[in-house]
């Protein structure tokens, strides 16, 4: 990156943080389609607000229709795809937001390179894990369905795989937990 030399902001993370009351934050969530990342991150969002937090939901379908919006569903599309929501996690981070991310990101090296972006200090991994068979049943928005009749090609969990992640801060089983409890769950223990 030639010519390019980072700028220190004369305001730092810590006092934009002393400002809000709060610590920036990146909550990931990760999982398949259906297992209740989107849900889950709206109902801790609204949790935290109501307590006088800071919190911005960045949503996968949301991301991809703006920000997002050039990329397809290629691997090197999805490593692209994750990239930039975790450079956009890590500027609102540094801004002292709590961020919740609600996307599949089924590879265990982009959730690590997100990581690496955001920093570990800052990165808490939640796995939403359910079984593919619930997906499917749950379907919410009706792309198992799709996918097993051809017409989206690549979903993750049928013709593309999901890494589970090897060292999650948490874990939520929504196979077992309803949303209310996934919520209290991750709540208490941020």
């Amino acid at each position: 990156m030639e010519n390019l030399f980072k700028v220190t902001q004369r305001v730092t993370k810590e006092e934009r943080e002393n400002l809000l009351t709060q610590r920036g934050k990146t909550i990931w969530l990760t999982g398949l389609s259906g297992s209740g990342k989107s849900t889950i991150a709206n109902e801790l969002a609204f949790k935290l607000h109501n307590e006088g937090k800071l919190v911005y939901v960045l949503d996968g379908d949301n991301i991809r229709m703006g920000l997002n919006k050039d990329l397809g569903f290629s691997d090197n599309d999805r490593k692209e795809n994750i990239r930039r929501i975790a450079e956009v996690a890590n500027l609102m981070t540094d801004l002292g937001v709590i961020v919740i991310t609600a996307f599949i990101s089924p590879f265990e090296n982009e959730r690590q390179m997100a990581k690496d972006i955001i920093g570990k200090d800052n990165f808490i991994e939640i796995y939403i894990k359910a079984s593919l068979e619930v997906c499917e049943e749950r379907d919410p928005k009706g792309l198992y369905k799709k996918s097993r009749t051809g017409l989206i090609p690549l979903f993750t969990g049928i013709d593309s795989p999901y890494e589970e992640p090897i060292n999650p801060g948490m874990l939520i089983n929504t196979d077992k937990m309803n949303i209310k409890d996934s919520v209290e769950f991750i709540y208490a223990n941020l």
